[in-house]
């Protein structure tokens, strides 16, 4: 059976308008006469996106009972017994209640295509996997139900559903997206305008991708090799010399000068791995393209101009840059430049010569200045083929050119045929030109035979003369050779000489650095088990697919007993695995030092609880004594016999007592909370638990009017230890009634934001400023705004303490109008308020 074809309509946030689309689409196949059905669709109470559902075949749901609780999941069973043509399929990234088919609904989607049925779904572009941490850093909020890339990949129809920020912003406002309750949360949060400006942009990039993709199937499936300017794509080239900046900065504005240009810089390396260009300059080159937002690329190869054109058109790329090369016009005319060939044979590529002042040194990387193979051909060529010829032009001129003339003309043919190609060409060349002047040239003609003595000397010096240049000329190539490998040698060690010293580069990347240095697929250090010599851990790779053991390695070079750095793609010459041993070590160091730095975290954190615990005994001496001396002065006062107390001189001084034992209870229970948090003491207990529960437990002790309490209804149960999190907000509440205006209350609220419950404390008070935000939850901080006397600044830090301990968050915000808003964000149990489901993780965190 034909596996189904997936069709995926792709949002950048919530309230895009997907599950409306797919449903349009769904009316409009079933108006064609396909049988369409909705295995799942969820209206989240939007009425324009329920009155489009409607007229639309809906399979029945599947009831689940977990915790006490019925869910409904899609039944897909059900659907296979029914067996439509089409199904709709909202939110493919869901988690399936416990007890489900699958886990998640995108594996269920995959059963219904292979059964043969299409399948219309939608996802948002936070969901995928791929992107998880670039969302987490832009909005702060981590997505925890996602979906691998490869599962919307696959799709055979990727539609992407836009809409400008401020057009969600407003459908938000307008009460079209989320209840009227959760609006204002969800405006000063998640979909703030910056957002969704950058959801947006992420997801039109990776359609954007994913269309590029497509298009370089098409082209390869149907054998296209001509360019299509679908967009601009700038490659250029670097030689690792210094000219490289200028050409950057030139083929940067090229690319600028068209919406959606793409910028990409190529190095091309010898085929023997190391390169003569200097790594340090490359490295720096590297790092200002990528900040110019190019990406950097290396490719192998000997012949330049191949695997510059080979490169740009496997990329697509639309315009090639070149520096001007610095080569002299007689060197031009011997062997053309790189300059000279790519426009003959760039094809519809534009190539862009960019004039330099700097001018590379005249050749890029991956040139050979030894003996080359065009080189050793023509010297094979000369040895060969240049005797023969030779002695048949000068045959005329037997009796008119001396013996020592001809000899001269073999010799010359035998320093040339040296110079082209090294000792063995030359030493054929001296051996047959002797042969053939013996035979031609020398009495009697025609044999083998020598009848002067003098020729016999003659010919003998011509060998050792053809021999002797033959191995001067070999000699110097072989120096030349060893020379270049030696230069790039040294500036590989330089560079990590110099990262040694400046304590750079993390072991992935210096991994990567070995892998590119000598041209391999991948590059590993493997670290050996303890308890199992034969047995070996990869602790940092790079490349694809690395060796997890020295035996599946091309190349290894052991650290010591415990480190061996592994290489795969080729066999190294013996002659690198000096600077192979050299970057060994240096990983293993680059490991010991990450290690060592660990170390020293968990230190510095010995000596954090250290300097807490100097500053809590300075807090009791200095803190305590202000409720201990009214309490001491208080009760004295009641017990003195020679003074008669009034009734309510007596109120008065025991509501004293009453009022120090209570500031007491709480400075010593706030100091004993940061002694658990910072010894990393605390051992939460968690369980479910109602915020209805909480909240009035931790307001014990706090005026009722000065704290006016909102809560929303049908809270799902938050997963937290009751006891701290009481503790957090009572810390929190007293900060707010501490700071606010007198006669207003503190506001606190609470509100259910998908698998996160939210309880916000608001007051009026003078509020902080952004750049103290941070510094409030900091212990002994007080910022200067309260005296000495009303506490040691330790409520916030411990309330933020117990919050982590529990999973989850606490920070602060501006109140609009004017006042710090304390966000205390809980972990939702399991099985909390389905209705919720599309309300993106921490809308309002």
């Amino acid at each position: 059976m034909a596996r189904g074809k997936l069709h995926v309509y792709l949002g950048a946030a919530p309230g895009v308008g997907k599950t409306y689309d797919m449903l349009g689409e769904g009316h409009r196949r079933a108006d064609r006469g396909t049988d369409v059905v909705i295995g799942y669709v969820e209206c989240h109470g939007r009425i324009l996106t329920e009155q489009m559902a409607e007229g639309l075949e809906r399979v029945p749901r599947r009831r689940i009972e977990y915790r006490g609780k019925t869910f409904t999941e899609m039944d897909v069973d059900a659907i296979l017994r029914r067996r439509p043509e089409v199904v709709l399929v909202d939110e493919i990234a869901h988690t399936n209640v416990p007890g489900s088919r699958n886990t998640k609904r995108w594996q269920d989607v995959d059963e219904l295509l292979d059964a043969g049925i299409r399948v219309i779904t939608t996802v948002n572009i936070q969901h995928l996997e791929s992107l998880n941490d670039v969302v987490e850093s832009i909005t702060g909020i981590k997505q925890r139900e996602t979906i691998p890339d490869s599962v919307v990949r696959r799709a055979d129809q990727i539609e992407l559903v836009d809409m400008s920020p401020e057009a969600l912003r407003r459908r938000l406002a307008h009460g079209n997206i989320y209840a009227p309750e959760k609006i204002d949360a969800a405006l000063g949060n998640y979909f703030r305008a910056g957002n969704l400006t950058a959801l947006r942009e992420l997801a039109l990039l990776w359609v954007a991708d994913r269309v590029e993709e497509g298009l370089a199937k098409y082209r390869a499936d149907h054998d296209i090799e001509a360019q299509w300017p679908a967009r601009e794509r700038v490659v250029v080239a670097l030689t690792g010399g210094p000219e490289g900046e200028t050409v950057m900065r030139r083929a940067a504005r090229i690319a600028a000068r068209g919406a959606g240009g793409e910028l990409l810089a190529v190095h091309v390396i010898r085929s023997d791995g190391l390169s003569s260009s200097s790594p340090t300059t490359l490295a720096h080159q590297r790092a200002l393209l990528e900040s110019m937002g190019g990406t950097y690329h290396q490719v192998v190869g000997d012949d330049i101009p191949e695997a510059l054109l080979q490169f740009a058109r496997a990329v697509n790329a639309t315009q090639l840059v070149l520096g001007s090369s610095s080569r002299n016009r007689w060197q031009h005319l011997i062997r053309p430049g790189v300059g000279t060939i790519v426009p003959r044979v760039a094809g519809e590529i534009d190539v862009h010569i960019v004039p330099l002042e700097h001018e590379s040194p005249g050749r890029l990387p991956g040139v050979r200045r030894s003996v080359g193979r065009r080189r050793l051909i023509l010297s094979w060529v000369l040895a060969l083929a240049g005797p023969p010829l030779l002695t048949l032009g000068l045959i005329s001129t037997r009796g008119t050119a001396s013996f020592a003339m001809q000899m001269l003309f073999y010799l010359t043919l035998a320093v040339a045929t040296a110079l082209a190609g090294g000792l063995l060409p030359a030493l054929v060349v001296a051996v047959f030109g002797s042969l053939l002047l013996n035979f031609f040239f020398t009495e009697p003609t025609g044999t083998l035979n020598i009848a002067q003595g003098e020729n016999i000397v003659a010919l003998a010096i011509f060998v050792v003369v053809s021999v002797a240049v033959a191995s001067v000329v070999d000699l110097a190539a072989r120096r030349t050779s060893q020379a270049t490998h030696a230069a790039a040698e040294a500036a590989a060690l330089s560079t990590l000489a110099g990262s040694v010293l400046r304590g750079e580069k993390a072991l992935e990347a210096l991994l990567e650095q070995v892998r590119e240095t000598f041209g391999m697929t991948s590059a590993a250090l493997l670290e050996r088990q303890s308890d199992d010599p034969d047995t070996w851990r990869v602790v940092g790779a790079a490349g694809p697919d690395p060796a997890t053991r020295p035996a599946e390695a091309d190349v290894d070079a052991g650290v010591n007993d415990h480190y061996t750095l592994v290489l795969r793609g080729r066999v190294l010459p013996a002659v690198d695995r000096r600077v192979l041993e050299a970057f060994a070590d240096h990983a293993a160091v680059v490991l010991e030092r990450r290690r060592l730095s660990q170390e020293a975290g968990r230190a510095h954190k010995l000596a954090e609880a250290n300097r807490i615990r100097t500053a809590l005994l300075a807090a009791v001496s200095h803190d305590l004594r202000t409720p201990l001396a009214g309490v001491k002065a208080s009760v004295s006062s009641l017990r003195q016999t020679d003074v008669e107390l009034s009734e309510d001189d007596r109120a008065e001084l025991l509501a004293g007592i009453e009022e120090s034992a209570d500031r007491l209870d709480r400075l010593v229970t706030n100091l004993l909370d940061m002694s658990r948090i910072q010894a990393e003491a605390v051992r939460p207990l968690l369980r479910k638990v109602s915020v209805e529960e909480v909240v009035p437990a931790a307001l014990i002790g706090i005026q009722a009017e000065t704290v006016k309490v909102s809560l929303s209804e049908a809270l799902p149960p938050v997963m937290v230890d009751t006891g701290l999190v009481e503790r957090a907000v009572a810390n929190i509440v007293e900060n707010a009634v501490r700071h606010n205006p007198p006669g207003q209350p503190v506001m606190l609220t609470a509100s259910a934001l998908r698998d996160r419950v939210e309880i916000r404390v608001v007051d009026r008070g003078p509020g902080v400023p952004d750049a103290t935000k941070e510094t409030i939850f900091e212990p002994f901080q007080r910022l200067g705004d309260v005296s000495a006397g009303t506490g040691v600044g330790l409520g916030l830090a411990v309330a933020r303490g117990f919050a982590d301990a529990v999973g989850g968050s606490l920070h602060a915000e501006d109140t609009p109008g004017g006042g710090l808003t304390m966000v205390l964000s809980l972990p939702a149990a399991a099985g909390g308020s389905p209705e919720l489901a599309d309300v993106p993780a921490g809308v309002a965190t």
